[in-house]
C-alpha cells in the first residue's frame, strides 16, 4: 500500500516587526469654555484653546488652529461713477461665508504645507470656501436682481477680496503666523478672541498637526455662543415673529419721535 506523501515544508514567516505609523502621531486639543454668553455688557471674549501632541517620533511638528463661525449670506455693492454722480452698483451675492475665521499657527501656514495642500483643506484665509449662489436661486430685492458670482468674471476676486477685508477691518478674520505656542514639550496653547460683533451661533474649531508638510491629525471642537437674558428673549421674537417685531419696531419709534417732539415744543 502506498503511503500518502507528507504536505511540503512550509517556510515560518518572519517575527513582525513594530513599524510606526501615522496612527501613532496624533493631537488632542479642549476649550477652556464651550459657550459664551452675550448680553447688554458683552464686549467681547478671550478663549484658550489648549492641546497635548503625542508623537514617538520625536521629529518636528506643526499645529495649526481653524475656527470658523456660522455661515451668512454677504451682499455688497460699490461706488460707481455715472454722468458724474456716484451711485451704487448693482448687489453682489455671496451665499455663504463665514461670520468669523481666524487662523492661528506654529509659524507661517506657507512654511508648514504647500498651496495644494492648503487649498484642498481649506486652511488659511487666502483659501478661505466662499459660496457662490445658483443663478436659480437668486432672488429679487426692492425691484434690484443681485448679480451672482459667476457673472463677475474677472472681478470676481476683487470682490472675494473686499469680502475678507471689510471682515478683517471688523476683527472678524484674523491670521496669527505665530499664534499656537508650546508651553512644555508637546503642550501647546492659542487663543480664539472673539470681538463684540462677533455673530451668535455654532462655531467649529479645527485643529491640525502637520509633518513635512502633509496633514497628520486632526481634532474637532465645537463653540457656542448664544445671547442670554433680555436680549435672547429679543432675539428670539424676532425670528419668530418677525412681522410683529417690524410693527411693533415702527410704533415704537413713531411714539418716541412724537414724544420728544412735544417734549421740545414745550421748551420753546
Amino acid at each position: 500500500m502506498m503511503q500518502a506523501l507528507p504536505p511540503p515544508a512550509v517556510e515560518a514567516p518572519p517575527p513582525e516587526r513594530s513599524v510606526a505609523t501615522t496612527d501613532d502621531l496624533r493631537v488632542a486639543a479642549a476649550l477652556t469654555e464651550a459657550r459664551v454668553h452675550v448680553d447688554s455688557s458683552f464686549r467681547g471674549a478671550s478663549i484658550v484653546l489648549y492641546g497635548a501632541v503625542f508623537n514617538p517620533s520625536d521629529q518636528p511638528t506643526d499645529v495649526v488652529v481653524v475656527v470658523r463661525g456660522p455661515d451668512a449670506p454677504v451682499r455688497l455693492v460699490r461706488k460707481v461713477r455715472t454722468l458724474g454722480v456716484w451711485l451704487n452698483s448693482r448687489p453682489v451675492l455671496f451665499e455663504g461665508a463665514p461670520g468669523f475665521y481666524m487662523t492661528a499657527s506654529t509659524r507661517p501656514l506657507s512654511d508648514i504645507a504647500d498651496f495644494g495642500q492648503l487649498r484642498r483643506l481649506g486652511v488659511g484665509v487666502d483659501h478661505l470656501r466662499i459660496q457662490a449662489p445658483e443663478e436659480s436661486r437668486t432672488v429679487t430685492r426692492y425691484g434690484v436682481r443681485d448679480v451672482v458670482v459667476s457673472r463677475l468674471g474677472e472681478d470676481y476676486l476683487d470682490w472675494r477680496r473686499a469680502v475678507i477685508r471689510l471682515r478683517e477691518a471688523a476683527a472678524l478674520y484674523n491670521t496669527d503666523p505665530q499664534g499656537v505656542s508650546f508651553v512644555d514639550r508637546g503642550l501647546f496653547r492659542a487663543e480664539v478672541e472673539l470681538p463684540a460683533v462677533a455673530p451668535v451661533g455654532r462655531y467649529h474649531a479645527e485643529v491640525w498637526l502637520f509633518q513635512d508638510g502633509e496633514p497628520a491629525s486632526v481634532s474637532n471642537l465645537t463653540l457656542t455662543v448664544e445671547k442670554v437674558g433680555l436680549e435672547r428673549d429679543i432675539y428670539d421674537f424676532a425670528h419668530r415673529q418677525p412681522w410683529t417685531y417690524g410693527v411693533l419696531c415702527v410704533l415704537l419709534a413713531a411714539l418716541t419721535g412724537y414724544g420728544a417732539s412735544r417734549l421740545f415744543s414745550r421748551r420753546s
